[in-house]
């Protein structure tokens, strides 16, 4: 049976190559891609939906009150069937598919496509505060990764299927398809060329498609803008932007620093185990924090701010106005702390939504502080939140162009595009200034293994080390005589470099065929003179453990050299040469930028 069905693969790639162009099979792609990606992102909603319901209608917690521990026990499943049925460890979505893309050339393994369809329901059913977005993204670039490997697609174009792949979810998530192309450009430095956004837009379309299919009209933001933008408060949408993008510095500090706390745990029960109580307490004095925070933000478009913030252990003071702008705040800061600790502990989601229930609640609080501090001033609440959702986004992810076209879609117009430009791009001016990286991207950064919008560093990074490491060098020993290296090297090798490497395998020195050429046709010399009377340091080396292609580019800048040796596991492995390194970058750098 498995060879029929290879057999039948392979008829099928044979009739495609004969009857279907690469571009036109790269379109047909595309549009099935943006089907599965949807559908995955549909069932992983769907799952989460099933299992909030089933414990807000079946189980007595919510009635008595103790929905706060609801999360620990969701992190707890979670442990247990990542490691002994899944035995996978829940990942970082977004930041995981950027690794794919620049040192897998795409390939993702088969089991991401259902690891986040089990891990993410689980965690953000059970009141989990982080989002759903992330692992709908793994989970379908991960279906376009395999897709693409089953009908053997070309590197390049399997990168831009797994482009496609996320943008399908947000487009089915957000029934937002323009910001789900604006999205995979931004945060995965996809190239925005025609021969890219096609495919983009074939994908983000069919997947908002087959939402519609699904779940008919119903969307998650259910608001049309009904107060218009008032010049009047251009000044108050800057201070907002400033605001917004100190809020996503907290936020992206907040998160790498709980993260190192909760690393420090050896042991991943002791990290479930804080996690889960940290969540608790959290989520006892601030419910609103409970999963996702879909609800909490329509309310607060709904304008009822009792509603969103829930039943609290200060319910008695909700009539001033001002306790209401301190429960908010709460939220504003612990929002944070809770969706890390989710993660941290070892749960599955993603940090685009909290970042929206975050910015929801900083933009609904200046709105209210503007309103009550008595200079008879009036702005439109919703509207503030709207915008302060699309500035913390711009903050937090670098991507300002994808909070202004997700505000606009969900919004259905562009009644707000100029307070969204101006809040937006002060956020991400800030943030940018004050950060280098993203949650997504800094520990990828940090290794050099980071796509850009840069080609050449692009190139750099798609670059492997292994491919341009040479191994065809005659070592030799430094006691060897010259009459001995002359044979037993010079003799037998096609290379003008000899390493001289000792008896445990690590490198001593090197030698030149320029070092001898003046008297090695001196016999009296074939007996008397040794090697370690001639070997001498490379001008560098490259450390195969730490440096990457961008690092030993520029060690060859630096020293000048043509050949350096590569040190792996402090032993010899063998040499990269200027030649070799420059003519894969070449080659790379076309096969990257043809149309």
């Amino acid at each position: 049976m498995p060879n029929h069905k290879k057999s039948l693969l392979t008829r099928f790639l044979i009739w495609r190559y004969k009857n279907i162009s690469n571009k036109n099979f790269l379109f047909i792609l595309s549009i099935l891609i943006g089907l599965l990606a949807g559908l995955a992102a549909v069932v992983l909603k769907n799952l989460t939906f099933t299992i909030q319901a089933f414990l807000e209608k079946g189980i007595v917690f919510s009635k008595n009150q103790l929905y706060f521990i609801l999360p620990s026990i969701g992190l707890i499943l979670v442990y247990f069937i990542s490691k002994y049925i899944l035995k996978k460890t829940p990942e970082h979505a977004i930041a995981s598919i950027i690794y794919s893309l620049s040192k897998k050339t795409g390939l993702i393994p088969f089991s991401k496509i259902y690891v986040p369809l089990i891990t993410a329901p689980l965690t953000v059913g059970f009141g989990g505060s982080v989002g759903l977005l992330g692992p709908a993204a793994a989970s379908g670039s991960a279906i376009a990764s395999n897709v693409s490997r089953l009908f053997h697609v070309e590197s390049k174009t399997r990168i831009l299927l797994v482009g496609c792949a996320s943008a399908a979810a947000i487009s089915s998530i957000f029934k937002s398809p323009i910001a789900a192309i604006i999205f995979a450009v931004e945060v995965f430095s996809l190239d925005l060329t025609f021969a890219s956004l096609i495919p983009l837009l074939l994908a983000s379309v069919s997947a908002v498609i087959t939402s519609y299919f699904f779940q008919g009209d119903a969307v998650l933001f259910d608001f049309y803008i009904t107060e218009k933008f008032e010049i009047k408060d251009t000044i108050f949408y800057i201070l907002l932007g400033i605001g917004t993008a100190f809020a996503s510095i907290y936020f992206t500090k907040m998160y790498f620093a709980i993260t190192k706390v909760f690393n420090r745990f050896s042991n991943p029960f002791k990290r479930l185990i804080v996690g889960g109580l940290t969540i608790g307490v959290i989520l006892y004095f601030i419910p609103a924090l409970y999963g996702e925070g879909f609800g909490f933000i329509n309310n607060l478009l709904a304008g009822n701010h009792i509603k969103a913030i829930g039943v609290t252990p200060f319910d008695t003071y909700r009539d001033n106005i001002w306790v209401v702008i301190a429960l908010l705040f709460g939220i504003t800061i612990f929002k944070a702390i809770a969706m890390t600790a989710t993660l941290a502990s070892g749960g599955s989601g993603g940090i685009f939504i909290p970042t929206l229930v975050m910015g929801s609640a900083l933009g609904n609080i200046f709105a209210k502080v503007l309103n009550n501090i008595g200079l008879n001033l009036h702005v439109s609440e919703i509207n503030f939140t709207l915008v302060g959702m699309a500035g913390l986004i711009a903050g937090v992810l670098h991507a300002p162009l994808t909070a202004i076209f997700l505000i606009a879609e969900i919004t259905g117009g562009y009644g707000l595009f100029v307070p969204l430009m101006l809040t937006c791009a002060i956020s991400f001016l800030i943030n940018k200034n004050a950060l280098d990286f993203t949650i997504y991207t800094r520990e990828l950064a940090e290794r050099g293994e980071l796509l850009t919008h840069n080609k050449d560093q692009t190139v750099l990074n798609l670059m492997n080390l292994d491919a341009v490491i040479e191994d065809n060098f005659v070592p030799i020993h430094n006691e060897m005589y010259l009459g001995e290296m002359l044979h037993n090297g010079v003799a037998k090798s096609s290379r003008n470099l000899f390493p001289i490497v000792n008896d445990n395998g690590e490198l001593e020195g090197i030698i030149l065929l320029d070092d001898i050429r003046e008297f090695m046709f001196e016999k009296t010399l074939y007996n008397s003179v040794k090697v370690k009377d001639l070997m001498h340091d490379a001008p560098d080396y490259i450390i195969y453990e730490e440096d990457n292609v961008k690092d030993v580019m520029k060690k060859f800048q630096d020293s000048g050299a043509w050949n350096l040796p590569v040190i792996k596991k402090g032993k010899y492995c063998g040499f990269v040469s200027k030649s070799k390194l420059l003519t894969a970058y070449r080659r790379k750098l076309i096969n990257f930028t043809e149309e």
